[in-house]
């Protein structure tokens, strides 16, 4: 039956994407986005479209506004403006960037000239040569990055207190540690022995399951790093390295100072961190972070968790982290992190991930993940070895990691690290979980 020349299809504004520019961007991700509206009208109008011309013969008179049936862009699909900084490269004040004042500014100009994603480096507490890629804990926040100036504004420093301003071109970690942990010691000191609104947020950030679950391990690790001062955990006396109660409780005896002053700085660095960040969520930029697949071997990561990585008895790595031979190198990238042990990682529900994409979650409105191929096939080496090429390409997690994550975590927005030329399995695991490809790979 001929449609009458008088119908017309619903108005392709009706249907047309809109975006609000306080939003996060939408996804199309069957694991990792909620429902959109907007998808589920272009859907209805393509079905429209369908069911009309399907239900016309050839030669019959299509709608008068035939014409204006353009096809919509997807806003699932739409591309997206944003820079990578990370706020070590702001002009802070004391010769390194901080989550202060050009923080905000920053946010503000992204916000007028466009763009909606602001990506950001790893922001746990970096190597001694500065780099987030090889940090001391995959959940804590550095602690170098809080401003003094807030400090200030919550009542914890005086501006008599603050320390000259320098100028200088590169981080000198050393000397911005010199002039910055005093300070943020004494604020973290008066907040401990304050009343009032921020002692109350304190302890309830130290009580919030999501934060003690990895902040109390981290807290002691510290505290007993501090206190033996070893190269490694593995040095550490038995009881410790082996974590027996009775040597716990005794480092709390000894150390609840430490202890306490440790938690109070994380949590004046999740203070300054939310602030931006809700700021960025107002001015409708989204915060990409950065999560490195590895963590270091000197962490309270591995240290608490030996069951969930390649260790032998005595808790040395048996294997270690790297590449094989590439165009960067001709023997591989030796990275000596320890790998995981997937297999028991799964019989624990994976839970030590999931915790560490729910921290994810709380500082970040989407992430990327560093060398995502390694969920794949990730590249095994012998601890002994001195160069990268005598490893061996081993079956990552794959699927299953992520339907863990899935019934545990539910939405979450990641980004897979694109490294140009890649094996099929890498293809076909990022599709299956819905994530795009970024192709910037930050380098150190």
């Amino acid at each position: 039956m001929a449609l009458p020349t008088h119908l017309s299809l619903p108005s392709s504004t009706l249907f047309a994407p809109k975006f609000h520019p306080f939003s996060p961007s939408p996804s199309s991700f069957p694991f990792f986005s909620k429902p959109c509206s907007k998808s589920l009208n272009l859907r209805l109008r393509a079905d429209v479209l369908s069911s009309t011309l399907t239900a016309m013969e050839v030669g019959e008179n299509l709608p008068l506004n035939y014409g204006d049936w353009l096809p919509q862009p997807d806003p699932n699909q739409r591309r997206r403006a944003g820079i990578l900084l990370h706020p070590t490269s702001f002009r802070g004040p004391y010769g390194i960037g901080d989550l202060g004042e050009q923080a905000f500014h920053f946010i503000e100009w992204l916000h007028l000239a466009g763009c909606s994603v602001w990506q950001v480096l790893p922001l746990v507490p970096p190597d001694g040569e500065g780099s987030p890629y090889a940090g001391q804990d995959a959940n804590c926040g550095s602690t170098i990055l809080i401003s003094l100036e807030e400090l200030v504004k919550d009542g914890l420093l005086t501006k008599k207190e603050l320390p000259q301003p320098i100028d200088c071109d590169r981080v000198n970690y050393s000397i911005v540690a010199k002039l910055k942990d005093p300070l943020i010691t004494k604020a973290a000191e008066r907040l401990l022995s304050a009343d009032g609104e921020l002692k109350t947020q304190l302890e309830a950030f130290r009580r919030d399951p999501t934060i003690s679950c990895w902040l109390e391990d981290a807290a002691y690790f510290a505290a007993i790093d501090d206190h033996l001062k070893a190269f490694s955990w593995y040095d550490w006396p038995e009881p410790l390295k082996n974590r027996h109660l009775a040597a716990l409780e005794r480092i709390y005896e000894e150390k609840k100072d430490f202890i306490d002053l440790f938690i109070a700085k994380q949590f004046l660095f999740q203070r300054q961190w939310q602030n931006i960040h809700s700021y960025a969520q107002a001015k409708g930029i989204s915060i990409m972070g950065d999560m490195p697949i590895y963590v270091g071997y000197h962490s309270a990561d591995v240290w608490a968790n030996k069951k969930h990585f390649l260790l032998n008895r005595h808790g040395y790595p048996l294997l270690v982290s790297g590449v094989p031979p590439d165009a960067f190198s001709e023997t591989g990238q030796l990275w000596g992190s320890p790998l995981y042990d997937w297999k028991a990682m799964e019989k624990d529900g994976f839970l030590w991930w999931i915790r560490r994409i729910r921290r994810a979650q709380n500082l970040y409105d989407e992430f990327r993940i560093d060398h995502f191929r390694g969920f794949a096939g990730f590249w095994a080496v012998p601890s002994e070895a001195k160069v990268a090429m005598v490893g061996r390409w081993k079956v990552g997690p794959q699927k299953s990691l992520f339907d863990a994550i899935y019934r545990a975590v539910g939405t979450i927005n990641i980004v897979a690290e694109d490294l140009g030329v890649i094996t099929e399995d890498v293809v076909q695991l990022r599709k299956y979980i819905g994530a795009p490809w970024n192709g910037c790979s930050p380098v150190w």
